[in-house]
């Protein structure tokens, strides 16, 4: 059936602007199949003056599933996704067993279908079990739906094992995600040091995230493999990918909305849902982030969701599990704090959360065009909200920005032509 979208006002990638135009898809093949006036269709939804983006790609989240599900299942972190208006993800491979296994990656892949809501990619372990020491089977992963290899969650310490990770991976021609942070350096730190000597804690050192990432650029050099790194938090990592770019070294990088709008001069108190891996940093770090998007240094927005229990999080900071949820926050925050004061345009904050994702990661869907997957993010720009835990999908109640006054609200979520979120809807579990 053929069903248009009226009323809305359409992204257009090129100008970067949004027109009052309409589009129409086929809900059977799921692809768009044209835009403008005038389109017949056997089925209408009518809006009312929301923008229609391109559905959101994130291309690192934590849905805990499998052995985690009390901090995330499936079920709740797609529909969070959805929420946020995603309509693709790249799940890390930190579960339990960590991901690793063929069947592992086809189980999810297959789980998340029958869910019928957001489209999930998992990413698989470059090291067997997240040990750092034998290599998984990449080719194996690879048939069975991964689309990149991480030990997230632990950056591989062992430099001439990860130069043969980048060789296979070279030949498959899939990306090495790297978790950049040289444990010798970090230790057992929790927060940034100027956060951890406010509040009596153990610090990481800012070197602990540039030092990995330099060793493995060169090695991305060396081997001609695609390095992508995640989570990128300090100016001197922004530094060493930005010489990368320039020397024609293949690396790609993603920023959180986290690190783009907080510094650790927010952290009063130990309270553990300030606590991230890699850590809020200095005012300095936060700026070179968010040069370093606006240059394209730094490719992409990544929210990096990471959903812990209530119990976990109300453990002192130098105990509790590092990590904040992201997935059901990010347009909002990046649209009300970064693009409505004009410190980003809009057209780089959509094109980081759709048509570069998946440009890099080779996926469909990114943009609006006649042949394009019917993937569509309908935001309401005027309406606002005030950012509250408990009425999150995830499982997940980890957040900094609570309180926070967020415009940017997400009326529905279409993929592959059929609705998979629509405001108010109920929770799956």
């Amino acid at each position: 059936m053929i069903v248009r979208i009226d009323g809305g006002r359409l992204w257009d990638a090129e100008s970067g602007q949004l027109r009052e135009t309409s589009v129409a898809f086929d809900d059977v093949t799921g692809e768009i199949v044209a835009l403008g006036r005038g389109l017949s269709a056997e089925k209408v939804i009518e809006l009312r003056g929301e923008a229609v983006f391109p559905g959101f790609i994130d291309m690192h989240v934590h849905l805990r599933d499998p052995g985690l599900t009390a901090k995330e299942s499936l079920e709740t972190g797609v529909q969070a996704a959805a929420a946020g208006g995603f309509t693709q993800v790249a799940c890390m491979p930190n579960t339990k067993p960590p991901i690793d296994s063929p069947k592992l990656v086809a189980d999810i892949v297959e789980r998340a279908k029958a869910i019928g809501k957001t489209e999930v990619h998992p990413i698989a372990c470059i090291t067997q079990g997240q040990a750092g020491d034998e290599l998984a089977d990449f080719e194996a992963l690879r048939a069975a739906g991964a689309v990149g290899f991480s030990d997230d969650g632990r950056g591989v310490q062992h430099g001439g094992r990860m130069r043969e990770a980048f060789l296979r991976l070279k030949e498959l021609g899939v990306p090495a995600i790297i978790h950049a942070e040289d444990e010798t350096i970090s230790g057992k730190g929790v927060l940034h040091p100027n956060a951890a000597r406010r509040l009596g804690l153990l610090g990481i050192p800012i070197e602990a995230e540039a030092a990995m990432i330099a060793r493995d650029v060169l090695l991305a050099e060396q081997t001609g493999a695609h390095l992508h790194v995640c989570h990128v938090s300090t100016e001197p990592s922004v530094a060493v990918i930005r010489w990368a770019k320039a020397r024609g070294i293949r690396v790609t990088a993603e920023v959180t909305p986290h690190h783009l709008l907080l510094s650790e001069t927010a952290i009063k108190r130990d309270d553990a849902n300030w606590k991230v891996n890699p850590p809020l940093q200095s005012e300095r770090d936060r700026e070179a982030c968010l040069e370093g998007f606006l240059d394209g240094t730094l490719d992409i927005i990544a929210t990096d969701h990471a959903p812990h229990t209530p119990a976990e999080k109300a453990q002192s900071m130098a105990t509790a599990p590092f990590g904040m949820v992201g997935l059901e926050t990010a347009f909002g925050l990046l649209y009300t704090y970064l693009v409505l004061p004009g410190t980003v345009p809009l057209k780089r904050i959509i094109e980081g959360m759709t048509s570069r994702p998946a440009r890099l990661f080779g996926l469909a869907g990114g943009s609006i065009r006649p042949g394009a997957r019917a993937d569509f993010a309908i935001v309401d720009l005027h309406a606002e909200r005030t950012i509250d835990p408990a009425l999150f999908y995830t499982k997940g109640r980890n957040t900094p920005f609570l309180d926070w006054r967020i415009a940017g609200v997400i009326k529905s979520t279409i993929r592959r032509g059929q609705v998979i979120y629509e405001a108010g809807e109920e929770r799956l579990s």
